[in-house]
């Protein structure tokens, strides 16, 4: 996202908590406030709730060189009433918050086609448009702040049942003896297709699990939907059941592999590998 920026013409100054990573054409600073120092717009992108709180109110954060007039944008998943809060706080001191996550892959980040979902005030997401079209290629304006984080929850969840529904249908056909290399045409021929299945079935077949999104980053945000459901009075009883597989399969080693790698567990299970014939 970062080289994106740079690529497009902008000013950037960076700060991963990782050492070492740094991108060409940007200038690397050694904390928060050394990168937010004197610019225009502060956008982050870190694993969770308490790293969003560190990178803004922690040692060396944000919040110490704060101006008015400066716009924070939120690419993390984390909570949104966490966000609601974050965004209060810097009001206080004149500064616009967007909540701005988005769906996609490395491979969209990479090639600038993320798709955002934004909570926020339409005057400040006009001012951050020419970010977003060096990062993306669409804007969904989901409503007032936090309703980013909101919708990123949700989108998160459907990916989480469709991808178990996919992979317990592959677990159970492999038992039953159906060839699933006949089972994907059909799926992809009827209403039971998807974007999730388009793009995990080629890597399955492939038996390759390394991580396009890591499995510990989807066990994070499907606990975040849950207290979300939680803090609503909405019960999902569905996500429940795929958290607990998710809790087993990070138990057994598998939290940096990719989501998909929970069809492994399933396998173990069954007693079955699920395979392309030719492998």
């Amino acid at each position: 996202m970062a080289a994106n920026l740079v690529k497009a013409g902008h000013e950037v100054a960076v700060w991963n908590r990782s050492a070492g990573k740094d991108v060409e054409g940007a200038r690397s600073a050694a904390s928060p406030a050394d990168a937010a120092e004197g610019v225009e717009v502060m956008w982050m992108c870190v694993s969770d709730t308490k790293a969003v709180d560190d990178v803004l109110f922690g040692p060396g954060g944000v919040d110490q060189v704060l101006a008015e007039g400066m716009i924070i944008a939120d690419s993390s998943t984390i909570s949104p009433s966490a966000t609601r809060r974050f965004a209060e706080r810097v009001k206080a001191r004149g500064v616009d918050y967007v909540d701005a996550p988005m769906t996609g892959s490395k491979i969209a980040a990479e090639a600038g086609q993320l798709i955002f979902m934004v909570g926020g005030d339409e005057a400040v997401l006009a001012r951050l448009q020419p970010l977003f079209q060096a990062m993306g290629k669409q804007v969904f304006h989901m409503g007032e702040t936090s309703k980013g984080q909101a919708t990123k929850l949700v989108m998160n969840l459907q990916i989480a049942l469709i991808y178990e529904g996919f992979a317990e249908a592959l677990a159970l056909a492999t038992k039953l003896g159906v060839d699933v290399e006949k089972l994907l045409p059909l799926i992809q021929a009827s209403m039971v297709r998807s974007g999730v299945v388009d793009y995990k079935a080629p890597f399955i077949l492939k038996r390759d699990f390394s991580p396009n999104f890591p499995l510990r980053l989807m066990l994070k945000d499907i606990r975040l939907a849950l207290d979300a459901a939680k803090e609503a009075r909405v019960r999902l009883p569905g996500l429940e059941a795929v958290e607990e597989v998710y809790d087993v399969a990070a138990e057994e080693g598998q939290a940096d592999l990719d989501y998909a790698s929970t069809l492994t567990l399933l396998e173990k299970w069954a007693g079955v590998e699920v395979k392309a014939a030719s492998k």
